[in-house]
């Protein structure tokens, strides 16, 4: 009787030939696909607002986003995409010199800029669609307080929290590797991803449509009267939602995010699971 799932070894090197399908895309399908996977993880992470933004309580309010935000990831693994996070274990590949880092570095800089030309569709399209009117302009005001405390984040959170982030989204790819049927990758995906999101850690991708969404929110009066009516945010924090706002979380968080999928996932899979290196 077969095996219902692949063995780790099996995952590790189906994720290294994974690898060298990605960083030999031509470019003009790398950031198709890139582009597609950073609008996959937006519509997520709109949908899980939508939903969570009227619960007054933070536990419960992330629960709620986490039952619904991994649907951006089966999109990318059922229909296609390459997205940033997940893209950071074709280090595996490198390490086992398969291809070069050269072309790993080529492909997450690819994949970076799409996944952020696909996200800021998004969120211009839930902007302009009349989806932050919902609760009165509260779904507006969350997004403005959502996107401001990325804003201020501190660098050493950002690096910390990307980590935690990444070490999750991985472990999500290759379990769903690691799944033989569709409905098993559902779940291998559904539980890692919804456990990031409860978690409150950084992802870069999605934070690519948080914050653009939320900085369009504070141009309109309706929303941001109702974050100043309902969070206390003043006219002085709102100055921070800008592109330097949105730089300031993203250096430290895609640091975080890279070492927690190379570093924290994909060396130590690649020297336990390897089978060179069980040799």
């Amino acid at each position: 009787m077969d095996n219902l799932f692949n063995s780790p070894v099996q995952v590790i090197e189906t994720n290294i030939k994974g690898g060298e399908t990605k960083v030999n895309l031509p470019i003009i399908k790398m950031i198709i696909l890139g582009i597609m996977a950073g609008a996959f993880i937006a519509l997520g992470g709109a949908t899980s607002s939508t939903a969570a933004h009227n619960i007054s309580n933070v536990g419960l309010s992330r629960f709620v986003s986490g039952i619904i935000f991994p649907v951006g990831l089966m999109l990318i693994t059922f229909i296609g995409g390459e997205l940033f996070t997940g893209n950071c274990l074709t280090s595996m590949g490198a390490m086992d010199h398969r291809f070069s880092w050269g072309k790993v570095v080529r492909d997450l800089c690819i994949i970076w800029l799409s996944n952020l030309v696909g996200a800021v569709i998004i969120a211009a399209l839930t902007y302009f669609s009349g989806n932050l009117d919902y609760s009165s302009g509260l779904l507006g005001a969350y997004s403005i307080k959502v996107a401001l405390g990325k804003c201020t984040i501190t660098p050493v959170k950002g690096i910390t929290s990307g980590i935690l982030c990444n070490i999750l989204v991985c472990a999500a790819i290759l379990m769903g590797t690691a799944s033989k049927d569709i409905g098993g990758k559902v779940w291998a995906i559904f539980f890692p991803i919804m456990a990031f999101v409860v978690g409150g850690f950084e992802h870069c991708v999605a934070n690519m449509f948080y914050i653009p969404v939320g900085i369009m929110a504070s141009m309109n009066e309706t929303y941001v009267q109702k974050a100043q009516e309902v969070y206390g945010i003043t006219a002085e924090q709102l100055s921070k939602l800008s592109i330097g706002g949105f730089i300031s979380n993203q250096i430290p968080v895609t640091i975080g995010n890279i070492l927690g999928g190379m570093i924290f996932v994909g060396l130590p899979c690649y020297l336990v699971h390897c089978k060179k290196c069980s040799k």
